[in-house]
């Protein structure tokens, strides 16, 4: 069993930065990481990944601007959001995949407004 933590969330103006920071309960080292998103009336999508190896992979949508990283040592996975725009506001959720079960934070809220 994996548990999930976010913060970082808040409200930033459009142009603004975020870190995200998700704090698992345990070792992450192992474990495919990824954090998604869910605006009002849409689907839950993702948005970077970062797999056991290091690799990551991002949606075509934050491509440049966002940027998913981890610390093993203290077993937290972060994203680092620049040049936010409001159509980046959503709830972000971290995720973990071990042994081919995911794993879901309980959200981070994000508003993008001036």
């Amino acid at each position: 069993q994996v548990q999930l933590v976010e913060s970082g969330g808040g409200l930033v103006q459009p142009g603004g930065s975020l870190r995200l920071s998700c704090a698992a309960s345990g070792s992450i080292f192992r474990l495919n990481m990824g954090w998604y998103r869910q605006a009002p009336g849409e689907q839950r999508e993702l948005v970077a990944t970062i797999a056991r190896g290091g690799s990551t992979n991002y949606a075509d949508s934050v491509k440049g601007r966002f940027t998913i990283s981890r610390d093993t040592a203290k077993n937290t996975v972060y994203l680092q959001m620049n040049s936010l725009k409001p159509e980046d506001a959503a709830v972000y959720y971290c995720n973990a995949v071990q042994w081919g079960s995911d794993y879901w934070g309980q959200g981070t809220q994000v508003t993008v407004s001036s």
